[in-house]
């Protein structure tokens, strides 16, 4: 058998990042996972990868895993909006030093391609929709302006460095192992667990905002495309999302159950992604419908 292809998954005990390293080890990759268990949880991690437990801010670390990789994949971040605005040094410091960092330690271990998990955030309020990667940018909170500024990074290592690079902009992603925890829990989480409990879904504020949903299962092949793909690698930005959008109010009435409305709290209204890119690029659009999904999560969370 030949030799097989190491890979970094930074962030890979996460939500998002643990389901790409299951799928990698599928694929038969030597798949290491790079996370200092801030926000992810040891037993998310496959039992076949190689566990790092390491803070990307510290370079010194970081940089002797990275030799020999081929794809580094960035998931590792401190998500979220509210955490930025409380406190945006300690974020700031995460995803964006942590970021230059993982950027640095792949050009200086001659890392093939890194594929950075971007937010549709950076878009904050456009006038139209759909969002797509042509808009200027427009981050609404330092957690948007954080991820944006790793794209920057990003596409400026490819130029600078020769180091091929991809950001997948994701548009609010759902799926198992999402955190239904914090002020800003992901919302799909949230009601699943509200539901639960047998507490009513706090809706905010009027339940009309409305988002662009995507799978856990759908970024995860798009994140292995973006690697495997001869068309990228000099620093695009490509929208990961749905493809259409649902009011809040629409999940809680396919979630099913009681709500409240809560205080409002500073986010776009709307977000929808224009996924024309994803397709010509990367030849990648969403396999599971939102009412999949929620479906799938309602079994999962014993609601039917």
């Amino acid at each position: 058998m030949s030799e097989r292809i190491k890979v970094i998954v930074t962030g890979g005990a996460g939500f998002i990042g643990s389901h790409l390293v299951d799928a990698l080890i599928e694929k038969n990759y030597e798949v290491h996972v790079v996370d200092d268990l801030s926000g992810g949880k040891l037993d998310r991690v496959n039992p076949k990868a190689v566990f790092h437990k390491v803070d990307i801010r510290n370079f010194e670390s970081l940089a002797p895993i990275f030799q020999g990789a081929h794809f580094v994949f960035h998931a590792a971040a401190l998500p979220r909006v509210q955490p930025s605005i409380q406190d945006p040094l300690t974020t700031h410091d995460i995803n964006v030093n942590g970021t230059l960092n993982v950027l640095f330690a792949s050009h200086h271990a001659k890392v093939k391609r890194v594929i950075y998990s971007a937010s549709s955030s950076a878009y904050g309020n456009q006038a139209t929709m759909p969002l797509h990667e042509g808009m200027e940018a427009n981050p609404l909170s330092p957690y948007g302006l954080q991820k944006y500024v790793g794209e920057l990074y990003s596409k400026l290592f490819s130029q600078v460095y020769g180091l091929e690079t991809v950001s997948l902009r994701y548009f609010n992603v759902y799926g198992p192992r999402a955190s239904a925890e914090g002020a800003y829990a992901l919302v799909i989480a949230k009601f699943l667990e509200q539901r639960k409990q047998g507490v009513p879904m706090t809706v905010v504020p009027d339940g009309l905002q409305s988002r662009d949903f995507t799978h856990v299962t759908d970024v995860v092949r798009a994140n292995i495309l973006a690697a495997e793909s001869l068309h990228v690698g000099k620093g695009e930005v490509i929208n990961i999302g749905g493809g259409n959008n649902k009011t809040v109010l629409e999940v809680a009435d396919l979630i099913g159950g009681p709500r409240v409305f809560v205080e409002p709290r500073l986010e776009p209204k709307h977000t929808r992604a224009d996924i024309s890119k994803a397709k010509e690029l990367l030849g990648w659009e969403p396999t599971i419908t939102f009412e999949q999904g929620i479906q799938e999560l309602k079994l999962l969370y014993k609601l039917v």
